[in-house]
């Protein structure tokens, strides 16, 4: 009996501490929200990034909405209060989420950001961050809106979340790009919260009331897909040239039907992918980039099918 409660004991201890090894090697993946194709491919890149790094697990959560910051918050401090091994961070806003950064940083947790900006308070609180070049990505948008319709008319912006790190650039560098090298009246922004309903329901209103509105830019995935959906049931496909931004099946089925014009797809595998790599090398102190340009391509009916375009596509 004595010698049977050893051996159970022995394998307590060692399950004990394979569970903490296990719990200290977690890279905690937090984005905005778990709920489009965007964030489930920065998850497939995550995990695929796990696996081929022996001793290192992926978790993913997202919080209930882009606009749910204290939800956000939340998860970065459960992430710290349960010793991650570092925490890849998607920030919905550049302010709310950087006294849970500090709180990781006062832990010894490299945060890697990726997608959204922390804004210059945050700036020691996290080791790196991976992201499109959301101004000029908004730029190459809003050239390839002008390229189609000109430099006078009307256009409406179609956002997502105001204040986010990724909003702030991508539609601030479409807005002053048609500013600085057009005539173009621009209508909105329309904020939609990435919701694809009140993206639908806003486009729908803003057709109606603009009867000769030449162009739209649907600046996130839930925003374009209720923009193209709007413009399909009102009879506008096709007539207001629309661009729009990411790049999952709705998306390619609207450029492939001329729906949209085109759109700017990230590589939101590549964020997931090389954020848990950029992570592991924090861990293990080895020099990584502050900031690291995760890319952009402009996919149109002419390139869907070439081999850029489907490495980014999803």
């Amino acid at each position: 009996m004595k010698k049977l409660l050893t051996t159970l004991f022995a394998s307590m201890f060692l399950f004990a501490a394979s569970a903490a090894s296990s719990a200290d090697k977690e890279i905690a993946v937090i984005v905005k929200t778990a709920n489009s194709d965007f964030w489930q491919n920065v998850k497939k890149g995550s995990t695929a990034a796990a696996g081929e790094l022996k001793g290192y697990t992926a978790s993913f959560q997202g919080a209930a909405s882009d606009t749910d910051l204290a939800g956000q918050v939340a998860l970065v401090e459960n992430a710290v209060n349960r010793k991650v091994a570092a925490i890849v961070l998607a920030p919905s806003d550049p302010d709310a989420l950087i006294p849970a950064m500090k709180k990781a940083w006062e832990a010894k947790i490299p945060v890697i950001l990726i997608d959204s900006a922390a804004n210059d308070a945050g700036k020691n609180y996290y080791q790196s961050f991976l992201a499109t070049d959301n101004k000029k990505a908004g730029e190459l948008c809003a050239q390839a809106l002008i390229d189609k319709i000109g430099t006078t008319g009307k256009i409406a912006i179609m956002s997502y979340t105001a204040g986010s790190g990724s909003e702030i650039g991508r539609v601030g560098g479409f807005r002053k790009y048609i500013e600085t090298h057009s005539k173009l009246q621009i209508v909105g922004p329309f904020y939609s919260n990435s919701q694809m309903g009140t993206a639908l329901n806003q486009t729908t209103d803003v057709l109606a009331a603009n009867a000769d509105l030449k162009g739209l830019f649907g600046a996130n995935e839930p925003t374009a897909i209720g923009m193209g959906r709007a413009l399909v049931q009102s009879g506008k496909a096709g007539k207001v040239v629309a661009i729009g931004f990411d790049g999952n099946g709705d998306l390619q089925g609207f450029i492939k039907d001329g729906t949209l014009e085109a759109i700017a797809v990230q590589s939101a595998y590549q964020m997931g992918h090389l954020g848990v790599k950029t992570a592991v090398e924090a861990i293990q102190g080895k020099p990584v980039p502050k900031f690291r340009d995760t890319g952009v391509v402009m996919v149109t009916k002419k390139n869907i099918d070439s081999t850029e375009a489907k490495n980014v596509l999803y």
